[in-house]
C-alpha cells in the first residue's frame, strides 16, 4: 500500500484545474455569468451558420467564410465553457490526463484553424476592395471550399501530432494546473519526461502555423489601406473602411490577446491577469464576433427578418389548419 501511495504521489493520472478557486464566494455568480455568455454565443453562431446555409443571397465567399468562423467559435466555446461551468457548480475541479490532453488537442487545433481562416478572410477582403472587377473571376466556390478545408485540415493535423507526443509523457503528482483550462505550457512544466525535443518541434509547428497567416494578413492590410487612401470619393472610402474595420477589429482582438497572454511572464503576481486575458480569446471572441461581423450587417439582418417572417407565417398557418 505504501508503494502504491508513493506511485500515485509520483505519477499523476488526473489534474486539478484551479480556475478561480480563490473566489469561493463568487462561484455561483461566475456560473450564471458564463452560462449566459455560453447560451448567447451558441445562439448567435448557430443562427449565423443556419442563415448562411438557408438564404441563397448569403451564398457568397464572404458569408461562406463567416459561416466557417461561426462554426469555429461554436466549437471553441463548447471545448472550454461546459467544463468550466461544471467546476463552478459542483466545485469538482479534477480532470483526467486523457481528457485534459484531448481538450488541449481540440482547442489548440481550433486556434490554429482560426489563425488560418482569418488570414484567408483578409486575403478575400483584399480582393474585394483592391480588385473588385476581377473578384468574380478570381474567387469561386471551388477555391473557397479548398481554402476553408485546407485551414481546417492544416490546423488539426499539426496540433494532433503534437498532442500525440504529449500523451506519451509522464506527469508527476499531485498535479495542479493554475488555469481555467488545459494549457500547453502548464502541462509541459508538470511533465517528468524530457521535453526539450518536443519544445523545439512545437515551436517549429507553431511558427509554420501562425507566421505565414499573420504575414499574409499584414500584407493584405497594407494593400487595403493603400487602396482605401486612393479612393477619390468620401462615400467610397467610408464604405470600404466600414467593410475593412470589422475584420480589423476581430483580428486585433483575437491575435492581440493571444500574443499578450503568451508573452506575459508566468509569475505568481501575473497569473490571475493571465487567466482573465485568456478569457478574451476563449470565451469573449465567440460572443462578440457575430455582433462585429455579421449581425450588424444589413444582408444578414434582411436574411434574419425573412427567416423570422417565414417561421411566423408557418406557425400561423399551422394554427389555422388545426382549427
Amino acid at each position: 500500500m505504501a508503494d502504491t501511495a508513493w506511485r500515485n504521489q509520483m505519477f499523476s493520472t488526473e489534474f486539478i484545474l484551479l480556475g478561480f478557486r480563490n473566489l469561493p464566494q463568487l462561484q455561483i455568480l461566475l456560473f450564471l455569468l458564463f452560462l449566459v455568455i455560453y447560451i448567447v454565443s451558441m445562439t448567435e453562431n448557430i443562427l449565423i451558420v443556419a442563415l448562411v446555409m438557408a438564404d441563397q443571397y448569403l451564398h457568397t465567399p464572404m458569408y461562406f467564410f463567416l459561416g466557417n468562423l461561426s462554426c469555429l467559435d461554436t466549437c471553441c466555446a463548447s471545448t472550454i465553457l461546459p467544463r468550466m461551468l461544471a467546476s463552478f457548480l459542483t466545485e469538482d475541479r479534477t480532470i483526467s490526463v486523457q481528457v485534459c490532453i484531448a481538450q488541449l488537442d481540440f482547442f489548440g487545433s481550433l486556434v490554429a484553424v482560426k489563425c488560418c481562416l482569418l488570414s484567408v478572410m483578409s486575403y478575400d477582403l483584399y480582393l474585394v476592395i483592391c480588385k473588385p472587377l476581377q473578384y468574380a473571376a478570381l474567387v469561386n466556390c471551388r477555391l473557397c471550399f479548398w481554402l476553408a478545408t485546407g485551414s481546417w485540415v492544416r490546423g488539426f493535423v499539426a496540433c494532433t501530432i503534437t498532442e500525440c507526443w504529449i500523451s506519451q509523457m509522464i506527469f508527476r503528482g499531485p498535479s495542479e494546473i493554475d488555469h481555467l483550462f488545459c494549457d500547453y505550457n502548464t502541462l509541459v512544466k508538470l511533465s517528468c519526461s524530457d521535453t526539450s525535443l518536443m519544445a523545439l518541434v512545437t515551436f517549429l509547428f507553431s511558427s509554420i502555423l501562425t507566421l505565414p497567416p499573420i504575414l499574409l494578413t499584414l500584407a493584405s492590410y497594407m494593400r487595403i489601406i493603400a487602396t482605401i487612401k486612393r479612393i477619390p470619393s468620401t462615400t467610397g472610402r467610408q464604405k470600404a473602411f466600414s467593410i475593412f474595420s470589422s475584420h480589423l477589429i476581430v483580428v486585433t482582438f483575437y491575435h492581440g490577446t493571444l500574443i499578450f497572454v503568451y508573452l506575459l511572464p508566468d509569475t505568481n503576481t501575473l497569473r490571475e491577469l493571465h487567466k482573465v486575458f485568456s478569457l478574451f480569446y476563449t470565451v469573449l471572441t465567440p460572443l462578440v464576433n457575430p455582433l462585429i461581423y455579421s449581425l450588424r450587417n444589413k444582408e444578414v439582418k434582411e436574411a434574419l427578418r425573412k427567416a423570422v417572417s417565414e417561421i411566423m407565417n408557418f406557425m400561423t398557418n399551422s394554427k389555422l389548419f388545426c382549427m
